[in-house]
């Protein structure tokens, strides 16, 4: 198994500046194909959704091509597939859903690790419905979840249990699978934010136990949307507040106005081309996503070895801050003395795009008592070693 690089960066324009990319976690580059795809769709022909004129039967293929896709992506039905704005939007909107039905006296659980998109929706939630909020804690030493916390946060009053597949800024990844079999057995929902699990792992919804699963394809090479995904029985009990005239169908039924068709349209292009980065010899979509994201598993394990062992060869002058065995190719870091701000403006000025901030990530900053900024360098498909070698160059001269 291996990625062709040089056939996979001759997709992305934004390479050809010669920049050298660590901001995936935020975002990643768009290839072409994708770019090609929006502007295919959105200069049509193209109107509303239709039966009839050829320019509504292409936004009917528009959505039903992208729920094809990301039912592939995540291994749920295409009925499953709901699109958002943003995986924000999405965690929003099911939190004002799914709390119609909490009470007082009820509980949910939130966990420590987790980006502030996967915390505040259910707070804010939580208090209108004067419901009990408990807390799964960060272990300081190896920054994974406290799972002895977790058994004492959990009740028979909870309703939810919310948490990460994996940390934005820290790439410590939970078992999910176990948290959400706990949660089960307490007769509670789980909710898994996957934006950046996703962006390194090929998901299986039901394979992690989750209820309900969010992620962003513009984490893994696509446009700026959100996706839920969840079985469409679940989705059938669930009754947002919509317009009179406008479908009860699931998962129309959560998706509010006019749908943006080019969007989907590249979000499907995405998926297409990570299937087709390293496909082997699957027939089916999933099973050339499976062989494809294995391969890209592994090319970002190597550089993040690559990038660790050159980050410890600099001594006490950096303090890594991401520690759990198991964890994606993200990197956070501290310089000692040093405003991380300064490191990102050293690191740009040499071609290379590297972020400083707590990015969101308010519960694991707070509790980790981490010092913001600090430094993060995350990992794609489309790095090379050579990237990493000038991220380490550089911050050397910056120290």
């Amino acid at each position: 198994m291996a990625i062709d690089l040089t056939a996979l960066r001759a997709h992305f324009p934004s390479l050809d500046t010669g920049l050298a990319f660590f901001d995936g976690p935020g975002g990643t580059q768009t290839p072409r194909p994708v770019a090609d795809a929006i502007a295919a769709t959105l200069t049509g022909p193209l109107s509303n959704r239709g039966t009839v004129s050829p320019s509504e039967l292409n936004a009917e293929r528009a959505v039903a091509d992208f729920r094809a896709a990301y039912a592939d992506l995540l291994h749920v039905p295409a009925n499953g597939i709901v699109h958002g704005r943003s995986a924000t939007q999405l965690t929003y909107d099911f939190s004002r859903h799914l709390a119609k039905d909490w009470k007082p006296g009820d509980e949910i659980v939130l966990s420590r690790l987790d980006h502030d998109a996967n915390v505040r929706p259910w707070i804010q939630a939580a208090e209108r419905a004067g419901v009990r909020v408990r807390w799964i804690e960060i272990d300081a030493e190896t920054t994974e979840l406290d799972l002895d916390s977790y058994e004492r946060a959990l009740t028979p009053a909870t309703r939810l249990v919310a948490v990460t597949a994996a940390s934005n800024v820290l790439g410590t990844k939970p078992p999910v699978r176990l948290i959400a079999d706990r949660a089960h057995e307490a007769g509670a929902l789980v909710y898994v934010d996957g934006v950046h699990y996703a962006a390194h792992h090929l998901v299986d919804v039901p394979a992690l136990g989750a209820d309900l699963f969010v992620c962003s394809p513009y984490k893994f090479l696509g446009p700026h949307c959100g996706v839920l995904a969840a079985a469409p029985e679940f989705l059938e009990t669930v009754r947002p507040d919509k317009l009179v005239p406008s479908p009860d169908t699931v998962p129309e039924r959560f998706e509010f106005g006019t749908m943006p068709y080019e969007i989907l349209a590249g979000a499907t292009a995405a998926v297409g081309f990570l299937a087709e980065l390293d496909p082997g010899t699957g027939t089916s979509r999933r099973e050339r996503l499976t062989h494809s994201l294995d391969s890209v598993h592994e090319h970002e394990l190597m550089l993040r070895a690559r990038l660790q062992e050159g980050l410890e060869a600099l001594g006490d002058a950096v303090t890594l801050r991401s520690k759990a065995p198991d964890r994606t190719p993200t990197l956070l870091m501290t310089v000692e003395g040093r405003d991380a701000r300064e490191a990102q403006a050293h690191l740009a000025a040499r071609g290379v795009v590297a972020p400083a901030g707590s990015f969101y990530a308010y519960e694991p900053f707070t509790a980790l008592k981490l010092e913001d900024p600090a430094l993060r360098a995350g990992l794609a498909p489309y790095n090379t070693a050579d990237d990493v070698d000038r991220f380490l160059d550089g911050l050397a001269a910056f120290l």
